[in-house]
């Protein structure tokens, strides 16, 4: 992992520019998109940037199970929020929260990663490690599912709903194996929430309890970290 650590989470969002930057030069043709509050200030200097998406394709990690594309608090309206509403890209795919029939839903969505492999897939990482919605205990090899949130994940987003019982329990989430197919990753991470699930993942065994540790095994992953996040590292 190249790791590259930074004063707060506005540098960090001018350094994740720098790696979209570069993969758009060095042939980019298909990004991985992530939603939440960590890559903020990425999108945000992306819209500021003259980069140009205009023929590249998005595919996004997730998407919560039951809500509509036009729900305020899904995946694909943070999406326009942040991104798409200023970078045009080609085309842009999420998965359909509302779809009637899950599997085939799921299958849709593994035949678009098919049709369509991820050159740059940004990530964050949850306090307990996860990737995606991809919670501890789950499979390395796993492709897109319908996952289960935890408790843990639930009270996290919380804060986005009028009540507790209005957050989804169940989401679309990319698989780890959809995940390490990725020509390569750059996660994020800011805050002293998240140092200890970093210092499991850059230093810890390989395990299913901190699914974000197998990226250890990819051979192109770089890691944004303010001081806070970094602040366990041995290193």
């Amino acid at each position: 992992m190249k790791i590259i650590i930074v004063k707060d989470q506005q540098q960090g969002g001018k350094k994740a520019l720098e790696v979209f930057q570069a993969a758009l030069n060095q042939g980019a043709e298909v990004f991985g998109l992530a939603t939440g509050s960590t890559p903020e200030t990425t999108y945000t200097e992306i819209v500021k940037s003259d980069l140009d998406f205009s023929q590249k394709i998005s595919l996004n990690l997730d998407e919560y199970v039951g809500l509509k594309a036009d729900n305020p608090q899904s995946y694909r309206a943070y999406m326009q929020q942040h991104l798409f509403n200023f970078k045009q890209f080609k085309r842009s795919y999420l998965p359909q929260g509302d779809a009637a029939d899950s599997q085939a839903e799921i299958q849709r969505y593994n035949d678009l990663l098919a049709q369509y492999p991820v050159d740059l897939q940004l990530l964050g990482i949850g306090k307990n490690g996860h990737i995606g919605f991809n919670e501890p205990g789950s499979s390395f090899t796993e492709q897109t599912r319908k996952v289960k949130l935890t408790p843990s994940t639930v009270a996290a987003n919380a804060r986005f709903f009028a009540s507790k019982e209005d957050v989804p329990q169940y989401a679309y989430s990319m698989g780890i194996g959809s995940i390490m197919r990725a020509k390569s990753i750059l996660l994020e991470a800011f805050g002293v929430t998240k140092a200890d699930a970093v210092a499991a993942m850059v230093e810890g065994s390989v395990t299913p309890d901190c699914p974000a540790s197998i990226l250890q095994q990819h051979p192109d992953v770089t890691v944004i970290l303010d001081q806070a996040a970094a602040s366990k590292l041995s290193r």
